[in-house]
């Protein structure tokens, strides 16, 4: 029988009560035998695949840690003792056993449980997580504030090997090891498979080196060392040392102040138990264990899967076979890289650079097409500009394509390292506005706001994909300094993409609509709008200011919302003009003073928080003396983190939509 049909055969099995039905809070499993627990990690696996399943999510990761996470809830006292998922990807286990599983099947939905550690969501969720690398430093401040506080409760860090990528880990592992508080971080390294060192021995020597009799023993050793003469003392050191290297130990986490123990098979039970109960029992700190596992595991179509089925949509348990539907257009990223593929053929300065996220920028497709021109540099976002930056200096053209919510990381870099040096530096914001099921972690709500207060920076945003096309570009032959544009996730709105970009004039917007040459130029549009606005787009001038004229001016992907609006409000009597801005920095100056001149109201809409192009619209009108017969109205994202959701649910609750624009005109 297949391991496919064995979990089918699991759920549908009622001959005896699951003990996973017996398992409502971690507490409930601390009784159980080491056999039992065996059996629950199975029932819990079986669980977390029928659930993503039905839902689509991060399949992969939380496969890879099903018997890692149920041996921590068995050994450890959870919620007092303080358990930490780094990124939080493969928190699907931990949430079924924490009181959440009658909730799983909502997980990424509206009104759901979110795809992440969450502190408001659960007393066992004690520090929120969607960014990597963030574990260790908010461990060490627990167990400081625990030390502090008096108490005596543990507190563990699960960092996967890729979120050890990124400096902020090894900041917090260099405090950690010098204030020698008590903190264990387990090393989740699931790069490699179960080598030949991981077998019985290592096994026995992890299990002997965690055991508090050899720890103490260590310990008495050391302080008989520091009393002998420098020569004997480095000879004993040394030796101490290479004995530790011969039995597995971590040299590297030990020059941190680690106690470190591993490598250990993260998916044998027999051997995780009593080293994680060693572990528990033991007041040395700061400890590392260091464990082996395998994403996707336990699920063939996972293990079998170029990325382990990292992130999935609705699935056929038996196949894998993944639900998706055919895209109407291509999806934005695929469009960015498409561009940058065709921009390089003819420029081999140009670089693309990616931080841990090849496949989700579309980097990776830029790679095979140019394998020495593409870096993917780790979970390491500050590295990536700076890295960029040195890049532009020697006049290379580096194109940093980064989530727009992960550049926040790298803020300090981009200022200093390439906006102060004027370094022509292009950031390729994958993911403007809000994502969906990743929820408020994962939006890119900011971008607009904390690039556009910057000196020498341009600033673009595609309406849909061939303007993306023209501004991938516009980026490569801009050599003046740094320049950002951003899109959205997801697929186009089917607009014909050309074959090649159009470099387009920097701080130079576009009239796409005017009620006014309709009827004139409805013969002559430039392209059709891929929604039934019933409008054309085209060029043309500017009506005359009436207190019925009202100029719709949108940077990024809700012009199409614009252009379903400007049909609603010409029902009603209005005259309307809709604008593509293209740039938030620098301004079209000329097109905002025309249309705050020639209409008596005009608004803004934007993918983006406050303080955003609305605001420098807004600026420049009252310096320019634009507001005494023109008011303005700045839709934007509301000042909350909006909650996982579909989009088009997501952007109603924004009040982005095109009945929101004709209420907010009206």
């Amino acid at each position: 029988m297949t391991a496919e049909k064995k979990i089918v055969e699991t759920l549908k099995s009622s001959s005896t009560t699951p003990l996973l039905d017996r398992v409502h809070i971690p507490a409930d499993m601390r009784g159980f035998s080491d056999d039992e627990l065996k059996a629950l990690a199975g029932e819990l696996r079986s669980e977390m695949v029928d659930a993503v399943s039905q839902t689509g999510g991060h399949l992969g990761a939380g496969l890879g840690v099903v018997e890692l996470t149920t041996a921590i809830h068995a050994v450890f006292n959870t919620p007092e003792d303080r358990l930490i998922f780094d990124v939080g990807h493969q928190c699907y286990p931990h949430k079924i056993l924490t009181g959440r599983r009658d909730r799983i099947r909502t997980i990424r939905q509206g009104d759901g449980l979110s795809g992440f550690t969450k502190r408001t969501e659960s007393e066992y969720d004690p520090f929120g997580a969607a960014h990597s690398s963030t574990s260790i430093s908010a461990g060490l401040g627990m167990a400081v504030a625990r030390d502090l506080a008096g108490r005596e409760n543990n507190v563990i860090a699960v960092i996967g090997d890729g979120s050890m990528s990124a400096g902020m880990a090894y900041e917090a592992m260099n405090n950690a090891g010098d204030m020698n508080s008590r903190l264990i971080v387990i090393l989740n390294d699931n790069e490699m498979s179960i080598s030949p060192p991981v077998g019985a021995m290592s096994k026995y020597l992890s299990r002997m080196t965690s055991s508090k009799p050899y720890i103490n023993t260590r310990e008495a050793a050391k302080k008989v060392v520091s009393m002998m003469p420098p020569p004997l003392k480095k000879a004993a050191a040394r030796a101490e040392e290479t004995a530790r290297v011969a039995l597995g130990g971590g040299t590297f986490f030990e020059e941190m102040g680690f106690y470190y123990v591993g490598p250990l098979d993260g998916h044998n039970l027999d051997h995780l138990l009593p080293v994680l109960r060693n572990i528990r029992d033991t007041d040395k700190g700061p400890i590392l264990l260091h464990v082996i596992t395998k994403k996707g595991r336990g699920y063939a179509p996972a293990e079998n899967s170029a990325d382990k089925m990292h992130g999935v949509a609705k699935f056929d348990v038996v196949t894998g076979a993944q639900a998706k539907a055919q895209p109407a257009a291509p999806s934005y990223t695929k469009t960015f890289a498409n561009a940058l593929i065709d921009e390089a053929k003819r420029d081999d300065k140009i670089v693309g650079i990616t931080a841990a996220m090849a496949s989700g920028t579309g980097i990776d497709v830029f790679g095979d097409a140019f394998p020495d021109r593409m870096f993917d540099v780790g979970i390491a976002e500050q590295h990536a500009v700076t890295f960029a930056a040195g890049l532009a200096s020697e006049d290379y053209k580096p194109f940093v394509a980064i989530y727009s919510t992960f550049l926040q990381r790298a803020y300090d870099q981009i200022v200093h390292d390439v906006c102060i040096q004027n370094l022509p530096v292009k950031f390729a914001m994958d993911r403007a506005g809000l994502v969906g099921a990743d929820g408020a972690t994962h939006a890119g709500s900011f971008d607009i706001a904390y690039l556009g207060c910057l000196p020498n920076m341009v600033l673009m945003a595609a309406s849909d994909e061939a303007e993306l096309t023209h501004m991938v570009a516009t980026a490569a032959a801009y050599n003046d300094g740094p320049i950002a544009f951003r899109y959205p996730r997801g697929n186009g709105t089917g607009v014909d993409i050309p074959a090649q970009g159009e470099v387009l004039e920097i701080g130079k917007g576009r009239i796409v609509y005017n009620s006014s040459l309709r009827e004139a130029s409805a013969t002559k549009q430039s392209r059709a709008t891929s929604k039934d606005t019933g409008l054309p787009r085209q060029p043309s001038g500017l009506p005359r200011n009436d207190e019925n004229s009202i100029a719709l001016l949108s940077y990024g992907t809700r012009l199409e919302e614009c252009l379903l609006a400007a049909a609603m409000l010409e029902k009603k009597g209005h005259s309307v003009t809709v604008a593509d801005a293209r740039f938030a920095k620098p301004l079209d100056e000329k097109l905002i003073t025309q249309l705050g001149t020639n209409h008596s109201q005009l608004i803004t809409i934007e993918e983006g928080s406050s303080g955003g192009f609305g605001a420098f619209v807004l600026d420049y009108m009252n310096r320019a003396d634009l507001l005494q017969n023109c008011r303005v109205r700045n839709m934007h994202l509301p000042d909350i983190f909006q909650d996982q959701d579909a989009p088009d649910k997501q952007y109603e609750t924004a009040q982005l939509t095109a009945k929101d624009i004709v209420k907010k005109a009206l």
